[in-house]
């Protein structure tokens, strides 16, 4: 399947916020798609910044930078935001909007180790630059540790059955070297299979997960989203898992909601130390699911940074 932007629109426009100008972020660049299409509605004198972790997403992207000026791509995950953006003397941004997950080509390149569907080396590593294997952090990881990421990042109810199938079977024959291999053991483990939905899905995204820190790398890039962007300026995160979004979710209402009260005598005036303001949340049209099913399961979730120093009673 080619790669299709998913809530292409939506986002750029959330973004934006009606201006043509200014530094705007692209977090998780991929193939380009965000970042061409917010190029297109930016003037001659605005800038994008872009973040991937994945040296194939990094070739697109420096290609991209030849054609335009305007573009700029960091090798680096975006759970380093404000530490790569000060080095290139960036303390402020207009705008920073983030696709979260797995590229469709890197799920359908089996060599990329994503996917259950395509038989390749059991890898899962975003950036395949550096870094553990999936196949070598199944040797290592203990039984119980296993199960647990499958529980959480799973949310698999079945994770200690397939953890002891996957451990046994590397305690007889060694190391799990591809992701058919690894596939066909869940799927022999996982007794009670969920309609239109391979066994595996869930302990795949689990391993994929734990491999590339992605929950861990979310909850330090958005504090961070947040101190980088200007007043007014537009955080916009496209989630396509019930973690993910969860957690961006959370975020957002922690930040957008009054200090608590203290129970304790009069209301007394507090300092207002709301960062955000909520502005939407949008999610995929029929017709976008009908022509790229991969965003059925999407979500835009969009803020915009609040002054401080307020107080309220």
């Amino acid at each position: 399947m080619s790669h299709i932007s998913v809530l292409l629109d939506a986002t750029v426009n959330a973004v934006l916020a009606e201006r043509q100008t200014g530094i705007f972020v692209d977090a998780t660049f991929g193939r380009g798609g965000h970042s061409r299409a917010l190029l297109q509605k930016l003037d001659s004198d605005a800038r994008l910044i872009a973040f991937d972790k994945d040296p194939q997403a990094i070739a697109v992207a420096q290609a991209l930078a030849t054609e335009d000026s305007r573009f700029q791509i960091i090798h680096a995950s975006f759970a380093d935001l404000s530490e790569q953006l000060n080095q290139i003397g960036v303390n402020r941004v207009d705008g920073i909007m983030a696709d979260l997950g797995v590229s469709s080509p890197q799920l359908d390149q089996a060599e990329r180790g994503f996917s259950f569907m395509h038989d390749g080396p059991l890898d899962m590593r975003m950036d395949d630059s550096q870094g553990q294997t999936a196949a070598d952090w199944l040797l290592e990881i203990d039984e119980q540790d296993l199960a647990d990421v499958i529980f959480q990042y799973g949310e698999e109810r079945y994770s200690r059955r397939i953890a002891k199938a996957i451990k046994q079977r590397i305690t007889q024959s060694g190391r799990i070297n591809t992701t058919a291999e690894l596939a066909e053991l869940v799927k022999t483990a996982h007794p009670k299979w969920e309609k239109h939905k391979h066994p595996a899905t869930r302990t795949f995204q689990a391993i994929r997960i734990a491999i590339n820190t992605e929950l861990d790398d979310i909850e330090r890039f958005l504090p961070q989203a947040v101190e980088m962007l200007a007043v007014d300026g537009r955080l916009a995160v496209i989630s396509f898992h019930s973690l993910e979004d969860r957690l961006i979710k959370q975020f957002i209402q922690a930040e957008s909601s009054f200090p608590e009260d203290t129970g304790i005598g009069m209301p007394v005036a507090q300092k207002d130390t709301r960062r955000l303001k909520k502005i939407d949340r949008v999610k995929a049209s029929d017709a976008e699911v009908k022509a790229n099913p991969r965003a059925r399961s999407a979500w835009l979730r969009v803020a915009a940074r609040r002054a401080q120093g307020q107080s309220h009673d």
